[in-house]
């Protein structure tokens, strides 16, 4: 509830105060809001473990798609940061490379401890830098320094945009838990969208290349190929690929790691604990058939859009309606909509990643989630009807931004309403 309270009273002092903010100020401040959650040890999530175990597996020569954390062959790596009720003397047991078990272990704080990693390459050549200037006693502090960092450029590279509306990436409660506390690799993911979005334009090339690392770090920025048109979406799923080829040469098949596990575990292949607004009206077997379709509209929409609406606006809708309808239950994943929504200027969806703490602490409750997300849904439907009205009724027009933003700005010029007699 005070993430909620704080986003709201952030949107509410930019909106009102916004205007003569300067670069300088908003990225100031937002160095300032990072500083809290780097006191502390990840609290919404104990993913940096897992981070901090991947970036060392690499760095001593072994893959961590192919050997669990729990591999007794990796027992020299162990310490009483990561694994403190297991010393590198002990055994713990686990004879398969691969067993079938995803639960936690007490005796160590990374998460999933009998399974190998979910994280795509660049994700993972990350978490090996980190590493490789981070020494053991540190634990999570590498990545926590190295998330706050990438939050603090992003607030950069979005003010260099606008100051007003990068403050609500660079102020917001959202961002401060999620990246100098909780680390999560979802920071540099937002910062490759963001990036890839307002290159767009002028080096269309790299634009692609740079959407495809972002989904070599998280696959849902895939999610918006759709709204990048001509030969971009080609070269950015090469991108994706090529992160892959060092991993299949070294381990081949194995390179997937437990994501086809995680996927079916967090419900993403059926839809039966996903798609909670869905769930609302349909039954597991329906839901998934109506999120495909949900989907394919959506990226044909996107698709037809983006000839004519700027293409952060339209990566900005694709990427909150795609949160929609998973509906997943962890708030970092909506870290590149809020980069998204302060590009675009929709606050609105900002709606979104808040519905998705709520929901987070409404574990194991489906109703109230899919209520939840529904009511994120309407304040997302709302504000687009409202401003659309406010249009059509001032017989207004947006007036284009400069082209290396891709959006529209909020200033509004008379339509042509004939000649004056």
């Amino acid at each position: 509830m005070v993430l909620v309270v704080g986003t709201v009273v952030v949107g509410a002092v930019v909106w009102r105060f916004g205007r003569g903010l300067s670069v300088g100020a908003v990225v100031a401040v937002a160095a300032l809001c990072q500083v809290p959650g780097l006191t502390q040890a990840p609290i919404t999530s104990t993913d940096a473990y897992r981070y901090v175990w991947d970036g060392r597996v690499q760095l001593s020569g072994h893959s961590p798609y192919a050997r669990v954390p729990l591999d007794d062959s990796l027992a020299q790596l162990r310490d009483p940061v990561l694994f403190p009720g297991l010393s590198p003397s002990e055994k713990s047991g686990v004879t398969e490379q691969t067993p079938k078990n995803p639960v936690d272990d007490p005796r160590t704080r990374i998460n999933r401890p009998f399974v190998p990693t979910i994280y795509p390459p660049v994700a993972q050549a990350y978490f090996t830098v980190v590493a490789l200037f981070t020494p053991w006693s540190a634990g999570t502090l590498g990545l926590q320094i190295a998330a706050a960092l990438l939050a603090i450029a992003l607030a950069w590279l979005l003010a260099v945009q606008n100051p007003r509306w990068a403050a609500l990436w660079g102020w917001s409660p959202i961002v401060a838990m999620e990246a100098s506390n909780a680390a999560h690799v979802d920071v540099l993911a937002a910062l490759l969208v963001t990036a890839a979005v307002i290159l767009t334009a002028r080096r269309p090339k790299l634009a692609a290349v740079l959407l495809g690392a972002a989904g070599s770090v998280k696959l849902l920025p895939l999610l918006l190929l759709p709204a990048f048109r001509g030969r971009r979406p080609i070269v950015a799923i090469g991108t994706f690929l090529a992160s892959y080829v060092p991993h299949v040469l070294a381990v081949g098949t194995l390179v997937l790691g437990f994501l086809p596990g995680y996927l079916n575990q967090e419900g993403f292949d059926d839809g039966s604990s996903r798609s909670a607004i869905l769930a609302l009206l349909l039954p597991p077997e329906a839901r998934q058939v109506a999120a495909a379709v949900l989907a394919l509209a959506l990226a044909a929409l996107a698709f037809h859009r983006t000839r004519r609406d700027p293409i952060a606006l339209t990566c900005c809708w694709l990427y909150g309606a795609a949160l929609l309808i998973a509906t997943p239950t962890y708030p970092w994943y909506g870290l590149p909509l809020i980069a998204l929504a302060a590009l675009a200027r929709r606050p609105e969806w900002i709606a979104v990643p808040l519905a998705s703490y709520l929901a987070y602490a409404s574990f194991g409750h489906d109703t109230r989630q899919g209520l939840i997300y529904l009511a994120a849904a309407v304040i997302v439907v709302t504000a687009i009807t409202i401003r659309h009205q406010l249009v059509a009724k001032s017989g207004l027009t947006t007036a284009p931004l400069p082209a290396n933003t891709g959006e529209r700005d909020e200033t509004h010029r008379p339509r042509n309403l004939g000649r004056a007699r």
